[in-house]
Parts: C-alpha cells; sequence; structure tokens
C-alpha cells in the first residue's frame, strides 16, 4: 500500500474535512468551461455594438461546448477513478500508464470532434436554434474557439488526475489562474481592442493555454508522486478500455445534455422566438452554476470512495456518500432561494433589455422549482460511476434525459405553449429523481450485505 500524506488521508481523516479539502478544488475545475461562457456573457451584454442578440448567440454554442467538455469528461472522470481505484490497491505503476493514455487519447478524440464541428458548423448552428440575428455571433465565436479547446480539454483531463492523485488544493489554483486570466484579457480584447464576440474568443483560447501550462508543469516535475512518462504514451487496449468503461457515463451525461438543448432551443425558437432562447442563455446560469457545484462534489466525492471502496472500506464510502448527499441538497435550495426570490441576481450583471430581463425572471422562477431533488439525483447518479458502476449511472442520466425530459418537451408546450418548455425541466428533474431513489436504496442494501460477509 502506498504510504504518502496525502493517501493516509484517504483512509482516516474525518470525512467532512475530506470532502471540501478535494471538493471545493473540483468544484472550480468543473466550473472553469462554464465560467468561461458567463464571463463572455456578461462583458458582451456590456460590449459595443452588440447586445441581446449576442448574448443569445453565445446561449447557442453552449450546446457545442458541452459537447467538446464531453470529451474532458469520458477521459477526465473516467481516469481519476481508476486511478484512485489503482491508488486504493498500491499500483503506481499502472496509474502512471493510465495517465500516459490519457494524453494521446484527449488529443486524437479532440482533434477528431474539432474537424467535424468545422465541417459542419453552419448546419449544426442552425439545427440548435440559431436565428437570423444570433447565428452571425454564434459562428464567429467557434470560429476562434474551436481550434484552441484543446488547451480546456487537455487542463481538464489532467486536473481531473492532478486531483485523484492528491493534489486537490494545487488542482484548484491551476484552474483558477486560466479563469483570472481571462477575467484580465476578455475586456482588453472586447473593449480596448473592439474585437467584440471574436475577442471573447481569442480571451478565452489563451486563458486555456495558460491553465494547461501550469497543470502540466505538475505532471513533469519530478517531485509528483504520479508523472507523464513518455514510455508510457500510448493507446494500451486494455487501459483504453477501462478509462471509457468509467468515464463513459460523465461522457454520456455531457451528450445528451447537449442532445436535450437542441430540442429546449428548438422549442423555445418555436413557442417563443428570439427573447426566449435569449432569456434562457442568461437564466441557464445559475442552473448551469448550481449544477457544476453539486457535479464538482460528487468529483470531490470520487477519490475518497473509489480509494475506500477499492481498499474494502465500506463504512467510509457509506458515510461519505450520506454526507455528500446532505451538501447537494442544500446547494440545490440555495439555487431555489435564488431563482424564486432573487432573480435580478442573475438577470442585471447581463445588462438585458427591459422585455428580456422580465422573461428571464419568468423562467428563474420555474426552472429552479427542482434543484433541491436534483442535488440528490446527481450526487446518487455519480456515485455509481465511483465505484465502478457506469451503467447503473449512464441508465439514471440517459433516461433523465431521453425518457422523460424529452417527451415532456414533446407534450407540454402543445398544452401551455412557452411555459411548458420552461416546465418540461423541473418535471423531468421530479420523476428522475424518484427513479434514481429506488436504485439508491437497492445499492445500499447490497453494501450492508458486503458489511456482513466482511465480518464473518
Amino acid at each position: 500500500m502506498l504510504k504518502t500524506a496525502n493517501i493516509e488521508e484517504l483512509q482516516n481523516k474525518k470525512i467532512s474535512k475530506l470532502l471540501w479539502q478535494y471538493a471545493l478544488p473540483a468544484i472550480v475545475g468543473t466550473m472553469v468551461n462554464a465560467l468561461y461562457n458567463i464571463i463572455d456573457r456578461i462583458y458582451i451584454g456590456h460590449g459595443p455594438n452588440l447586445g441581446d442578440h449576442a448574448i443569445g448567440g453565445l446561449g447557442i454554442v453552449l450546446p457545442i461546448m458541452n459537447l467538446t467538455a464531453a470529451v474532458g469528461m469520458l477521459v477526465g472522470a473516467g481516469s481519476a477513478s481508476r486511478i484512485s481505484i489503482c491508488l486504493g490497491r498500491g499500483d503506481k505503476e499502472t496509474a502512471e500508464k493510465i495517465i500516459g493514455n490519457s494524453f494521446l487519447l484527449t488529443i486524437l478524440l479532440t482533434g477528431t470532434l474539432v474537424t467535424g464541428l468545422f465541417m459542419f458548423l453552419d448546419p449544426i448552428l442552425m439545427r440548435i436554434g440559431a436565428t437570423e440575428e444570433t447565428f452571425p455571433y454564434a459562428k464567429e465565436f467557434l470560429l476562434y474557439y474551436l481550434p484552441g479547446n484543446i488547451f480546456l480539454t487537455m487542463c481538464f483531463n489532467f486536473n481531473s488526475m492532478m486531483r485523484a492523485s492528491g493534489y486537490p488544493t494545487k488542482a484548484m489554483y491551476t484552474m483558477l489562474i486560466g479563469v483570472i486570466a481571462n477575467i484580465i484579457i476578455a475586456p482588453i480584447f472586447i473593449f480596448w481592442l473592439e474585437w467584440g464576440i471574436k475577442g471573447a474568443a481569442i480571451a478565452t483560447i489563451i486563458s486555456m493555454f495558460i491553465g494547461l501550462c501550469f497543470v502540466m508543469y505538475h505532471f513533469m516535475n519530478k517531485n509528483s508522486m504520479l508523472r507523464l512518462r513518455k514510455k508510457n504514451i500510448g493507446l494500451n487496449p486494455k487501459i483504453v478500455w477501462a478509462i471509457a468503461s468509467i468515464g463513459m457515463s460523465p461522457f454520456f451525461i455531457q451528450i445528451a445534455a447537449s442532445i436535450v438543448v437542441f430540442f429546449i432551443n428548438h422549442n423555445l425558437k418555436t413557442y417563443g422566438g428570439n427573447i426566449a432562447i435569449e432569456a434562457y442563455a442568461i437564466a441557464n446560469t445559475l442552473v448551469m452554476i448550481i449544477i457544476m457545484i453539486m457535479v464538482g462534489l460528487t468529483q470531490g466525492m470520487q477519490p475518497i470512495v473509489g480509494y475506500n471502496y477499492g481498499a474494502k472500506r465500506i463504512e467510509r464510502v457509506k458515510e461519505t456518500l450520506f454526507y455528500t448527499i446532505k451538501v447537494g441538497v442544500v446547494v440545490g435550495c440555495v439555487g431555489l432561494v435564488i431563482g424564486m426570490l432573487l432573480p435580478d441576481l442573475v438577470v442585471k450583471p447581463f445588462n438585458p433589455s427591459a422585455p428580456l430581463a422580465a422573461e428571464t425572471a419568468k423562467a428563474l422562477r420555474i426552472v429552479t422549482i427542482m434543484l433541491p431533488l436534483v442535488g440528490y439525483q446527481i450526487v446518487v447518479t455519480n456515485f455509481f460511476q465511483c465505484i465502478g458502476m457506469a451503467g447503473k449511472s449512464i441508465f439514471l442520466s440517459l433516461t433523465r434525459q431521453f425518457l422523460l425530459l424529452l417527451p415532456a418537451l414533446f407534450i407540454l408546450p402543445k398544452i401551455f405553449g412557452i411555459d411548458g418548455v420552461w416546465y418540461s425541466l423541473p418535471t423531468a428533474d421530479f420523476l428522475a429523481t424518484v427513479l434514481t431513489a429506488i436504485l439508491f436504496i437497492w445499492q445500499v442494501k447490497s453494501f450492508k450485505k458486503m458489511e456482513a460477509s466482511d465480518r464473518l
């Protein structure tokens, strides 16, 4: 068994302190992609000769940004989970092989995806809800953003592996560096150079690259517990499958989210026009932040659960799960209160017109209703991924997106118009939570059997 200070903490430190030690950096990491988009939207809302349609254009590109982030989830989350399990078993050599395979796999997958997006960019944008007014802004942003996406994907992946190998605080700082750089650089390009939405994209790419440099320095440093070694860079089929079998869960979650946003934007365009799409771009900011915090909690949970599950410490696994559920529900309650009672906190930073502000506030009060239940749902769904049961995690995620949300998007707008589009989101969340609870109860019973067997 590996005996470093960081690994000893995973074995013995108090769960509540340990979760926050790992979760805070993870929350920063998961929010980075969202924060880049949010920062750009806020600056664009105040930019010269831009306004509501430019905000709508950035909202339109979000499904594509989620799609590229899915590659990061596939490789990064899968690698981090496998590394935690390997460290729990004391297998450092395999953990470093996973790092090397992840490096090449990220380059190949991201390059393939970005090339495909460039080939069909115009029809994709129109399909996901771009209008005559928002299309130019969405296309201009992506023309500059997509080539540099490899920096964000690589940074996300290696940041996840840095957390899993016992460096959560360092992982947080490396991700914050990129966000802070974007906050500084973006206004220079947007306002001073007057590059508009092109400036937002270029600033984002530069910031991503700065963050990546700090992450890669860690894995090149001889003092790091796990290193990226030239001999391990390659594609070993067994290791690639080990990564993908766990990473498929968050990958499909992101893919499903991108597909569903396409249907949401299509319905918003049909029943509400530009103002509805632009309202969703702003309202979704709060929901996105809350969900990213929840996902960050689960990623902070991942090394604790993965290590102790690998070491067969089931009691600590259960304690971590139940504590994370409590925190996830509280985070959801905070989102609910903001959406219901303080919508101006979300709306005003984007400097929208009065009609857009009113539509956004109405949307916020609807789409945040079920956020406390979403906290429970996300924690339990990702818990299955943490213990290697990716099939259950994928099943729960895809059921929410496809079997519950898509039918709601088809039925409710026909009855309630634009309000039906908004109400379809909390409806699907409620039904998905019921299904998640059923599988959760079954798993808890399974743990009790495992504990009883270990005591014999």
